[in-house]
């Protein structure tokens, strides 16, 4: 199949969105903690969820248009704080499920739990290995169409102890955290090996 961009825009609707939700490959699912300043809890699962930099500790989110009430990114510029919270196996199902178009808080609606340190007003998931509590730093208007990016530093991790090597390497796999493509599929992951610093003239050699 060889498609040109005026081939693409004349697929079925559904059968386009599928196709090109899929074609950035594997994503991981994150759930997204925010608590409006009334009290109501609000989570959401998101795979546009990125690494912006290290010092200051950045990660960026990537939100549709802001063309219909957007919960999550609404609390978010609002109190300036929310979690993100990775997906493993054994919550698979709940996860999935507060992308669901709920009227009350999506922990009461699925079962998951809300968990709060003291130094966080959005809630983390309880259920969840890996938790980071950020704090909105600023966001971005992609022209091109109108989705928003926004930028967090991140302000507190909650993490199992053992997922962290030596080395500050996150085992995220031991954690059994899933991948995603597209819309609904998941995946088991499968760590080949870690290779060393690439450098010029030096092969990379497997660290495991």
């Amino acid at each position: 199949m060889q498609l040109s961009s005026s081939d693409i825009l004349k697929l079925e609707q559904r059968f386009r969105t599928n196709l090109i939700n899929c074609l950035s490959g594997f994503k991981t699912p994150h759930l997204i903690g925010t608590k409006s300043k009334s009290g109501i809890t609000n989570l959401g699962l998101f795979t546009q969820v990125m690494h912006v930099g290290a010092n200051p500790p950045l990660m960026g989110v990537l939100f549709r248009p802001h063309s219909v009430p957007r919960h999550t990114l609404e609390n978010i510029l609002e109190t300036k704080e929310f979690t993100i919270n990775l997906v493993h196996k054994a919550m698979m199902e709940q996860a999935h499920w507060t992308s669901a178009r709920w009227e009350k808080s999506e922990f009461e609606a699925t079962g998951l739990t809300e968990y709060y340190s003291s130094n966080h007003f959005a809630p983390f998931v309880a259920e969840s290995k890996i938790k980071i509590g950020l704090e909105f730093k600023e966001q971005h208007l992609i022209t091109a169409n109108k989705t928003i990016l926004v930028i967090g530093e991140i302000k507190e991790l909650i993490i199992e102890e053992e997922l962290i090597t030596s080395d500050g390497f996150l085992n995220i796999e031991a954690a059994n955290t899933l991948a995603m493509t597209g819309l609904d599929s998941y995946h088991d992951t499968n760590g080949i090996n870690r290779l060393s610093y690439a450098k010029p003239d030096i092969p990379p050699k497997r660290l495991d």
